[in-house]
């Protein structure tokens, strides 16, 4: 049994398939090697290649391994969920061809405006609504598993399943597996190591990630966006906040977890292309004295 880890774009400052702030997707290849990770998430569609031929060739010649690749969606739109569903025709081809690429991440889209924090949907469902997110997240979990694929729903910051009370009424409603981010567990007011030993037979893939709660106190306090509070350092480095790795980690080896975990870091936008590589650097250190 093993636990091997990789990286995602996103400790980059990557969010979107192209952007100015963004770190190059061949340096943020070349970087992700040089800190010592295993294997990648490919971030958003459209970020890394995504013919197989050129793909298979960047990771090749870094020794990376492809895990998986991110979709998201609306889950009360249905329309929205047909879009991903198109996406997710052409993200499934290309994991098929490499071995270890085996889940897709389901993101859930934010109720607030990314960047400037103001409502862009509303906070609360009705139950009619509830019903139509549990059909779509059925949806989109069958679709990818007519693949041989391994759906990883995705609870997020400022979404509909984001507190546990919220996650569970998923859970219980569909059966969907998840993508287990810890910081954004942290974040929507959850003890992630306590969730994990409830809910590990329903999560096979973990994002690694923690939250500062005091950048959180004061996110609320002045109604930042999130955005703004990621640039304030509200996801930090893993150990540096209040989460349990060691004990998390030690519960995992003790049910047999098996695959990947993957570092997630959210840093858009990045100050200068030089921060991520000695933050990732450290992060995978971190890890290596806890065993993985």
């Amino acid at each position: 049994m093993s636990i091997r880890v990789a990286t995602a774009p996103d400790s980059w400052g990557v969010w979107f398939p192209q952007n100015e702030k963004q770190t190059p997707w061949n340096r943020c290849m070349d970087e992700m090697q040089k800190a010592g990770y295993e294997g990648v998430e490919l971030g958003p569609w459209g970020y890394f290649p995504t013919e197989y031929a050129e793909l298979k060739q960047e990771l090749d010649q870094r020794q990376l391994t492809l895990v998986g690749g991110t979709v998201g969606g609306n889950y009360v739109d249905d329309s929205s969920i047909a879009h991903m569903i198109q996406t997710i025709d052409q993200l499934a081809p290309l994991l098929k061809q490499f071995s270890e690429a085996k889940y897709v991440v389901l993101l859930v889209d934010m109720f607030t405006d990314l960047m400037t924090g103001e409502l862009s949907m509303p906070r609360t469902l009705t139950e009619d609504q509830w019903q139509q997110l549990y059909r779509n997240v059925q949806r989109a979990c069958d679709h990818i598993r007519s693949y041989g694929l391994v759906p990883a729903l995705h609870p997020h910051v400022d979404c509909y399943i984001q507190t546990e009370e919220e996650i569970e009424k998923v859970l219980a409603n569909t059966d969907a597996t998840l993508c287990f981010d810890t910081g954004h567990h942290v974040y929507g007011g959850g003890d992630p190591v306590a969730f994990f030993k409830k809910h590990h037979d329903r999560i096979p893939y973990v994002h690694i990630k923690e939250c500062n709660m005091d950048i959180k106190r004061e996110m609320d306090e002045n109604g930042w966006s999130f955005a703004k509070a990621v640039v304030e350092g509200i996801m930090c480095e893993p150990g540096s906040g209040s989460i349990d790795f060691a004990d998390l980690f030690d519960f995992m080896r003790s049910v047999g977890y098996e695959g990947w975990v993957t570092v997630e870091q959210d840093m858009y936008p990045v100050k200068s292309y030089d921060d991520p590589l000695p933050i990732a650097k450290r992060t995978r250190e971190y890890l290596k004295k806890l065993g993985l």
